[in-house]
């Protein structure tokens, strides 16, 4: 089993740093009040540390976790989302931001990325077993489950929600829903958010060859010396606490983990070692790009107002589905 190339590993690298410099300068490019252009430096490096850098961290996280998933489930249409790691992290997150909940229980102790991590990894596990049956797991049944999971995750939001009301610092009830950049997280925490994703997506990364492998029969992958369900539970579970690191001061942001795999794919086929880097570049591009166009759009007179980038990756994100249940259908 053939590990790493480097002059291909190099390629990739250098293309999907392109790819992320061209759009993180789109995205510096463009203020809140609408006006484009590079103003001073100190405008830039605001642009940089409060919507680009944020913006192309949840974004990575988010596609990267997508590309894992649909391999490990071997179904194109798993991303996070769907699979409800993003509901489940969303909710805990919300959970342990009500007063009457921390000031209770122990959850006062614990952060709120460790909630988002027991959230996500609770709500992939109830995907997982009710998916799985003696061990294996049916992709198609894990996408219905997952469905059905984010569906009563939201339920349950909207329920507290109309409880308690909208709570100060989280970015009111449509940000929690849909998902937003503009977080209102503390730097501590957007640096733990940063830890998380990068120790995740290195272990992810050298998990690639033998995600490689599985795409092969249990037994040729077994003979090839890959530990089939030690790979596909290290990889679930990695790939949850990522999600869970960037839902944690974004929200459920869906089909970013659903858009950028397939798109990668276009370029480099089903090697996993080249996927992973590619698509997590255009998750991070994306999502800036989302960004800045919900700025310009708060700075138009007929909007007028600021649109989590949540519901402009829904808007590129359903049709692109659709596009791909016809092509399966064929």
């Amino acid at each position: 089993m053939k590990r790493f190339d480097l002059i291909a590993l190099t390629r990739v690298t250098i293309a999907s740093l392109c790819v992320w410099a061209i759009a993180a300068c789109a995205g510096a490019a463009v203020g809140s009040t609408g006006a484009i252009g590079f103003v001073s430096y100190d405008t830039i490096m605001y642009r940089l540390t409060e919507h680009v850098l944020p913006a192309s961290l949840i974004g990575a996280a988010l596609a990267s976790a997508g590309v894992i998933f649909q391999a490990i489930l071997r179904n194109p249409l798993a991303d996070p989302y769907l699979l409800g790691a993003s509901g489940g992290a969303m909710l805990a997150t919300y959970i342990w931001r009500l007063n009457v909940v921390a000031s209770a229980t122990w959850i006062a102790t614990v952060s709120p990325h460790a909630m988002a991590m027991l959230g996500a990894l609770a709500a992939v596990a109830i995907v997982l077993l009710a998916a799985g049956w003696r061990g294996r797991i049916e992709p198609v049944t894990a996408i219905l489950v997952g469905v059905i999971v984010s569906s009563i995750c939201g339920a349950v939001f909207m329920l507290l929600n109309s409880i308690y009301r909208d709570l100060p610092g989280t970015g009111g009830l449509m940000s929690m829903l849909a998902g937003d950049v503009q977080t209102t997280a503390s730097r501590q925490q957007i640096q733990l958010s940063i830890i998380t994703v990068s120790a995740g997506w290195l272990i992810l990364f050298f998990l690639t060859p033998s995600l490689n492998v599985i795409r092969l029969s249990d037994g040729e992958a077994q003979s090839l010396g890959v530990r089939v369900q030690r790979t596909r539970w290290t990889g679930l579970i990695v790939a949850s606490l990522v999600t869970a690191g960037a839902v944690a001061i974004s929200g459920p942001i869906g089909f970013v983990g659903l858009i950028c795999p397939h798109v990668a794919r276009f370029f480099y086929g089903n090697d996993n070692r080249r996927l992973l880097p590619f698509a997590t570049a255009l998750g991070a591009g994306l999502l800036v790009l989302a960004d800045a166009i919900a700025r310009l759009l708060l700075a138009n007179d007929r909007v007028g107002t600021l649109i989590p980038v949540g519901v402009i990756t829904a808007l590129v994100g359903g049709p692109f589905m659709l596009v791909i249940l016809m092509r399966m259908k064929r």
